[in-house]
């Protein structure tokens, strides 16, 4: 029995390309030296599967910053300001677009349907001139088969590209994107040519779109560009790859019916009614590529329950035409568990990661095929019931807690108007006033005061006595450029999700489970394995001290639950709404210790709501209700003359203002660089909206800060308009002081 992987992560165990990346970027290291981390990386992967035994081994999904922008660099679809001229799109062009340099901005980023990476979105246009300028796909093809591996290539579809760019300045915002479709369709013809001669059997056309709420005529297009690609398939096997939740009934129609395609691949994890729709009929002679081993979590799988439904769909689908398969790619979990030497050993065998996943998947194929290994089957047997009894996981206090929520929806008791009234009786801030969303720059000393202080190599006096110098250091110079409210800028945290797991109970951490972010970012989610609660105060500590050294108002810095939950690996044996509660319960804690502290402005980040927005409509006004409700929950207890801030990034919200307008923040920071200021315009297009809101005007991500044409007049157009950076800073100290 065949076994497949949609994706693999592209960081390395222990981060190789990150480094490489920004050594790079730095120029402390030469191109020729990225990519020979870049090759090395490749093979590595290619041979741990080819190993493990999987037969349908993916290639083209390394990338040096996006799989999108590698689509776009394929296509030429380059904008106009890049200066690209032709030929073969090379790394300075490549990566302006990702980064931007120090006289244009990047292209925008956003997330990556609900998950936490971010794309580079295509900037599309009629006049745009699409031409074969990245031959990555083809490269790496031929670069495993050198090494004696054949490789499925994988390209993102034509018409999940489409619909994933936008409009590009200048453009309509009318403009349909989909009318592209026969202008982009002759280099996908290209392309495919190019791998078919190269030898490949397999092409996989990656078309997540599917899963989304499509018009008629959206799903035509799909039918329309498989069509006009059969031509160039002649002699190939071509699989569509559909993850991250269902496909309607009208997408699975429009799927199965494509003539030239050999397979499709469905998430089998998120998508459990497509089950339903596959078992009600199946085209003969197709190849079912069945995503049981789950790409967006790190529990084990279930082998037994796995392989029971398996074994039901061989019915319908017939046991020679049933590939096992990861619910998605793997991008989206840590690397290697083997590398994690000081997690936990029971709660370790609760575990896989990517490297594990792809054992699950070759064992469970070799099971649905009579070969079953029993051994390895009885220790995931074992483990799953170790997870079920473990006294660990359960806290009745915390349950009883969580579930006497449910009688109120914890809403402030006065209007929002009335409160920002009240705060500017007590803070009297100017009329426009300045803050910066958190974090400053973590210096690489910084970073060794805390390494060692965990090692134990420096003691908590000399620590403390570190991390209050950096704290002043910041709120001078706050205060030299005038900054109105004031943050500490965290020098004593890591990560705005893990710092807080690390002072919850229920939570785990690994040493080496970092996942992409977007480019050389990574992050490391905590594990929440367990029910969560607040013992002592986490933040109260360097608020209080950091407010000691200014007589202006100070924020309190915290993650909000829902972020903290979509930003972690949560439990999968209770419902995420029960665990976001119980984390919303922690946070109101803290906030209320906070206020009796005396810090008056406190900010509980919510960068993470709009990304856990499930992806089908029909699902999305219970996530939006117990999300807001979670929110609400944190900041229910405060007085009036407590303000109460909020963040957002790189998100789209007009499909959720309202249920943003409900979360009754005082006031909202939201990205408006990057996006060429369209979120600010939903906040007054339409609704009506009477809180505070601070538009992004400085973009810590791109290298050029553009920031002068953004304090024009955008921000005087709300009701109470603050101004503020976006998102923490990663920067370093110059780059990041020098603003008008």
């Amino acid at each position: 029995m065949a076994s497949h992987v949609v994706g693999y992560p592209r960081m390395g165990p222990k981060r190789e390309l990150k480094f490489a990346l920004e050594s790079f970027w730095d120029g402390k290291s030469s191109a020729e030296e990225l990519k020979k981390v870049a090759a090395d990386l490749r093979s590595s992967i290619w041979k741990q599967m080819a190993d493990a035994g999987i037969k349908y081994i993916p290639s083209n999904t390394f990338s040096y910053y996006d799989q999108v922008l590698d689509t776009t660099a394929m296509l030429g679809a380059v904008p106009p300001r890049y200066g690209w001229s032709g030929g073969e799109i090379g790394f300075d062009v490549y990566f302006s677009m990702a980064r931007g340099n120090a006289s244009l901005p990047a292209m925008e980023m956003t997330k990556w349907f609900d998950t936490n990476y971010h794309f580079i979105v295509p900037e599309l246009g009629p006049d745009v001139k699409f031409s074969y300028a990245s031959h990555k796909a083809v490269d790496e093809f031929k670069e495993a088969k050198a090494l004696g591996v054949d490789t499925v290539p994988v390209l993102v579809g034509p018409v999940s590209y489409l619909l994933l760019s936008k409009p590009a300045k200048g453009v309509e915002k009318s403009f349909s994107l989909l009318s592209l479709i026969d202008k982009i369709l002759p280099v996908y013809k290209e392309v495919v040519t190019e791998l078919k001669a190269a030898g490949a059997t397999w092409i996989q056309f990656d078309e997540p779109s599917l899963i989304l709420d499509l018009h008629a005529h959206q799903l035509q297009a799909f039918s329309h560009a498989y069509t006009e690609l059969e031509s160039s398939f002649s002699g190939l096997n071509v699989l569509i790859e559909t993850y991250f939740a269902d496909v309607s009934a009208d997408a699975y129609k429009t799927l199965t019916s494509l003539k030239g395609v050999s397979g499709y691949g469905f998430d089998l994890v998120r998508g459990t009614q497509t089950l339903d729709l596959i078992k009600s009929g199946f085209p003969s002679g197709k190849y079912l590529f069945a995503g049981v081993v789950d790409g967006r979590n790190i529990w084990a799988n279930d082998l037994a329950s796995s392989l029971s439904i398996l074994q039901t769909l061989e019915g319908t689908v017939g046991k020679d035409k049933i590939v096992v398969s990861t619910s998605c790619s793997l991008l989206h979990t840590a690397v290697d568990l083997v590398n994690e030497t000081k997690l936990d050993k029971e709660i370790k065998s609760w575990l896989a990661f990517a490297a594990q996943k792809v054992v699950e998947v070759n064992a469970l194929a070799k099971a649905l095929s009579g070969h079953r290994d029993q051994a390895f089957f009885s220790a995931n047997a074992a483990a799953q019931a170790s997870r079920k009894s473990s006294p660990r996981v359960t806290n009745e206090a915390v349950q009883k807690a969580a579930a006497a929520l449910k009688g109120s929806d914890h809403r402030r008791a006065t209007t929002v108007s009335a409160r920002l009234e009240a705060q500017q009786k007590k803070l009297n801030l100017p009329i426009l006033p300045t803050t910066t969303i958190g974090s400053f720059p973590q210096t690489l000393e910084l970073r060794r005061v805390r390494r060692e202080y965990k090692a134990k190599k420096i003691s908590e006096e000399d620590y403390v006595k570190a991390i209050k110098e950096e704290i002043n250091k910041v709120v001078k110079l706050q205060e030299e450029l005038d900054i109105d409210v004031l943050v500490h800028g965290e020098p004593e945290r890591n990560d705005m999700v893990e710092y807080f797991g690390e002072q919850l109970s229920g939570f785990a951490f690994t040493v080496n489970g970092w996942v992409q972010s977007y480019g050389s970012r990574c992050v490391k989610p905590p594990i929440i394995y367990g029910d969560v609660s607040r013992p002592k105060p986490m933040t109260v500590f360097w608020s209080s001290t950091a407010q000691s050294f200014t007589k202006r108002p100070m924020k309190g810095m915290l993650t909000g639950p829902v972020t903290i939950l979509n930003w972690s690996f949560v439990r999968n044996d209770q419902p995420r709404f029960e665990t976001c509660y119980q984390i919303a319960l922690a946070i109101k804690d803290e906030v209320e210790d906070l206020e009796k502290a005396g810090i008056t402005v406190i900010q509980i980040d919510e960068a993470a709501l709009r990304e856990g927005l499930p992806l089908r409509k029909s699902d999305q006004a219970f996530y939006l209700n117990w999300a807001v409700h979670s929110f609400r929950i944190t900041n229910s207890g405060v007085h009036d003359t407590t303000q109460i801030h909020t963040h957002m990034c790189y998100s789209n919200f007009n499909d959720i203002i309202h249920s943003i307008i409900d979360m009754d923040a005082d006031v909202i920071t939201i990205e408006n660089s990057r996006s060429d200021e369209k979120l600010l315009s939903v906040f007054r297009e339409g609704v009506k909206y009477g809180a505070g809101i601070g538009p992004g005007v400085y973009d810590i991500h791109s290298l050029g800060s553009h920031l002068q044409k953004k304090l024009q007049t955008e921000s005087t157009r709300c009701l109470q308009s603050w101004r503020a950076t976006f998102c923490g800073s990663t920067r370093l100290w110059p780059q990041d002081t020098q603003v008008p």
